[in-house]
């Protein structure tokens, strides 16, 4: 018999507001891992840190109640989708600092919104459901606005010749492995519950990651940048932990048109960093086309991931 999916039982109210506070926290994450990337550190080590220190907070807080992972609680199954869950996460965390040494916080921001629309194609293909028109529509949406959002940069692109173009794959291949990450996720809260999820994902990734951080770069970091890391370090926790308990309280695609609003809040910060500092390294203010691309990537988003009546994308029992 295959293995009972998790279904959302908890309060809607709960995880919109969940949803709301994860996209607040990402939104602002990538303008922090841009900064963090120019004082000095590399991606694998910011990443090590933002895991280890995120690890060991959860382990004490889940000691201290008693609660930490029964790992008997997982079978064959679980375990493959553990092992998924880690690879999926990593490989988001690692490929999405990377290409921000290739891309500015706002091109990043827009591309990532792949993620979610993966998780709905994702969750669709699970539960045998079908597209809608109104999905489709928000598909071709989505598809227009990366158009319009890099309009002159296309032909870079699609040649994948310079540096753009390289940061943009490995934010694609980012929003693949995330997907996959939360599908794992939403299968593992039959046995597990979120906080000890993020947990064993933790550790698992960290000790994996350790071989290729260097951890010395720490002590080079001046004041802003140990407080860049520690927002990294909170967002982990943060918007990680608010995103696990929107989908326990909440329908995947519910949540997944939520935080297609991630774009808004970066660009947002964006400009209103460059008001008051000029010289920031956080990319250029956006022209209008790629404004109004920007705006249809969300509304796309946001549309396939709505196109559906609850009922109809609300994961089931499989008997």
């Amino acid at each position: 018999m295959p293995p009972t999916l998790h279904r959302a039982r908890g309060s809607p109210r709960v995880g919109f507001l969940l949803a709301i506070a994860a996209t607040l926290l990402w939104g602002f994450l990538a303008i922090a891992l841009k900064l963090l990337l120019a004082e000095g550190m590399d991606a694998w080590t910011i990443t090590w840190y933002r895991l280890a220190v995120s690890a060991l907070i959860l382990i004490a807080v889940q000691a201290r109640r008693g609660r930490l992972p029964r790992l008997a609680a997982l079978d064959g199954h679980g375990w493959s989708l553990l092992a998924l869950a880690v690879a999926g996460l990593l490989g988001n965390y690692v490929l999405f600092a990377l290409a921000l040494d290739y891309v500015p916080p706002a091109t990043a921001q827009v591309v990532i919104q792949l993620a979610p629309i993966l998780l709905l194609v994702g969750s669709l293909a699970i539960f045998g459901e079908a597209f809608s028109r109104a999905q489709w529509i928000g598909l071709v949406g989505l598809g227009g606005g990366l158009l319009l959002f890099f309009n002159e940069r296309l032909p870079a692109l699609v040649s994948l010749s310079g540096a753009e173009a390289a940061g943009v794959v490995m934010v694609i291949v980012s929003a693949v492995v995330w997907a996959a990450y939360a599908l794992a996720q939403k299968q593992l809260l039959v046995t597990l519950s979120s906080v000890n999820i993020l947990l064993l994902i933790y550790v698992g990734a960290l000790v994996l990651l350790l071989p290729l951080a260097t951890l010395g770069q720490i002590a080079d970091l001046d004041g802003a940048g140990l407080a860049l890391l520690a927002f990294g370090v909170f967002n982990t926790l943060g918007a990680y932990g608010c995103f696990a308990e929107a989908l326990a309280h909440w329908e995947a695609s519910r949540v997944s048109a939520v935080i297609s609003l991630a774009p808004v809040v970066t660009i947002a910060a964006v400009y209103g960093i460059l008001e008051v500092w000029p010289s920031a390294n956080v990319g250029a203010r956006l022209d209008a086309p790629g404004l109004a691309g920007a705006a249809l990537v969300v509304a796309g988003s946001m549309m396939a991931a709505l196109g559906r009546d609850a009922r109809a994308v609300e994961p089931v029992d499989f008997e």
